[in-house]
């Protein structure tokens, strides 16, 4: 009751954000765990880099005709390079439309060999 007066533990400020205490801690103690139990064989693959420096995203997934590319339209304020619209069934894969300061139209098998993009994992579909 009158002892001493408790101190607010220490932050460790080792770290520059939190994204770079997740890479540290994942590289150090998780990789090696999903390697040795063969995680990547079974489940998905290892993380890299550029899963962790991925900015957030959405993915739109629907039947067809029901406004998913009309939607993207509105919300980039044009037509995105490769987008299609029709009544009938007009894309049977996928693409990732991502800012950057020049337009350009990589396919979605092009991503998911590309080690510097976020889309390693979706090679097995």
């Amino acid at each position: 009751m009158f002892g001493k007066k408790k101190q607010k533990p220490q932050m460790d400020t080792s770290y520059v954000s939190v994204i770079d205490g997740v890479k540290k801690i994942y590289d150090e103690k998780i990789k090696k765990l999903e390697a040795d139990y063969k995680y990547d064989y079974l489940v998905s693959p290892l993380m890299r880099q550029a899963d962790f420096e991925a900015k957030p995203m959405v993915l739109f997934l629907g039947q067809y005709s029901t406004g998913k590319t009309t939607f993207i339209n509105y919300l980039l304020n044009y037509d995105y390079p490769g987008s299609h619209i029709g009544p009938e069934p007009t894309t049977d894969g996928f693409m990732a439309i991502m800012h950057g300061p020049n337009s350009t139209n990589i396919p979605g098998n092009t991503l998911c060999v590309q080690s510097d993009k976020p889309f390693t994992s979706l090679s097995k579909f």
